[in-house]
């Protein structure tokens, strides 16, 4: 039982990444999925969390109207969209199975120019 996170990676301000986040030996339609980041020298942050079953979402005020959580209940995947990148997005952004008590390794975030 597992979460594996791609899509990480070196980006200039103001570009996008799309990280992505599958779940394996559970649903993740059954779990509330919360993206998480860590920034060197700073607390670990909630960015995002999407709900089980209904799918609600909400966002932290830092990253509201650029980053999107979403989920494919057919592929097992969780996906966090970040648009209009800051140098201050750059992090180790980390899934999370919140039900399940599932934390994957992580996938790092620069963004610089």
């Amino acid at each position: 039982v597992q979460v594996v996170e791609s899509g990480g990676g070196l980006v200039q301000p103001g570009g996008s990444l799309r990280l992505s986040c599958v779940g394996s030996g559970f649903m993740i339609s059954r779990s509330t999925m919360t993206w998480f980041r860590q920034a060197p020298g700073k607390e670990r942050e909630l960015v995002a969390y999407i709900t089980a079953g209904g799918g609600s979402t909400n966002y932290a005020d830092s990253v509201k109207g650029r980053f999107t959580i979403s989920r494919d209940n057919a592929k097992n995947t969780v996906y966090l969209q970040m648009n209009s990148l800051k140098p201050e997005d750059t992090a180790v952004y980390d899934c999370n199975a919140q039900s399940y008590g599932i934390r994957g390794q992580g996938t790092q975030v620069t963004v610089s120019s």
